[in-house]
């Protein structure tokens, strides 16, 4: 009698662990469900954009902050001996924003130096823009995700409720808290893409700031050289 008391008694935690389980389990289920794939569809196609972004202009920015020493000791050395010539192809020969600036402004040698400064200044802008290129877009994710999870949400819950409210007389509150909860899915994934690609964002807003500043240090570098007596 004991024995099978014992087993009496284990049975129904076992089918407790098993339901906790397999809900456990629908929480995978809850990402694809129907009722809330119109949001999370969306935001998962913003995550994997945000992350090719994020890579594609680490990448480039990655290629343009390697700096070469020897390139302006060699850009130095070419000027002094007269060789313009073989500077300009150094800087063709280098596929780098710093470069591109440094031949610009080796074209407009012979000019006022305000000319050559307003050159390379200008070269420095467009380089500038091509790197910033579609970073702005992470920026919107990091601040669209939320809001759009926060939709699927609120749309959710007002048709829960409206449920509720249609039929008061035949409530099953395992309906009602399944549909909660999936809504609630659309928040977690909206806050998920935000925070990721917040962090995105900044990361390469740094290193955008870092390479700027390092072309501002070379072109000053460039002027402070035409100054020099030949």
């Amino acid at each position: 009698m004991n024995y099978l008391t014992l087993l009496q008694a284990v049975a129904p935690v076992s089918e407790a662990a098993t339901e906790v389980k397999e809900e456990e389990l629908s929480i995978f289920k809850l990402v694809f469900d129907p009722a809330s794939l119109w949001i999370m569809l969306p935001l998962i196609i913003m995550l994997c954009l945000a992350i090719y972004i994020f890579v594609e202009r680490l990448l480039v920015l990655n290629k343009a902050s390697k700096e070469d020493r020897n390139f302006m000791n060699n850009i130095k050395d070419f000027i002094h001996d007269g060789k313009i010539d073989s500077a300009v192809a150094l800087c063709k020969g280098n596929d780098t924003p710093l470069a591109r600036m440094i031949e610009k402004g080796l074209s407009r040698l012979g000019k006022p130096l305000n000319d050559i400064a307003a050159a390379i200044e200008n070269t420095g802008k467009l380089e500038i823009q091509r790197l910033e290129k579609r970073v702005s877009i992470i920026g919107t994710i990091s601040g669209a995700g939320p809001m759009l999870g926060f939709l699927g949400t609120v749309v959710g819950m007002v048709i829960a409720f409206h449920n509720m409210a249609a039929n008061p007389n035949n409530l099953d509150v395992n309906t009602l808290s399944t549909g909660i909860y999936t809504a609630m899915i659309t928040t977690v994934g909206g806050l998920i893409v935000g925070i990721i690609a917040y962090f995105f964002y900044n990361i390469l807003v740094s290193r955008i700031s870092n390479v700027v500043y390092m072309l501002e240090a070379k072109s000053t570098e460039f002027m402070d050289l035409l100054h020099e007596p030949m």
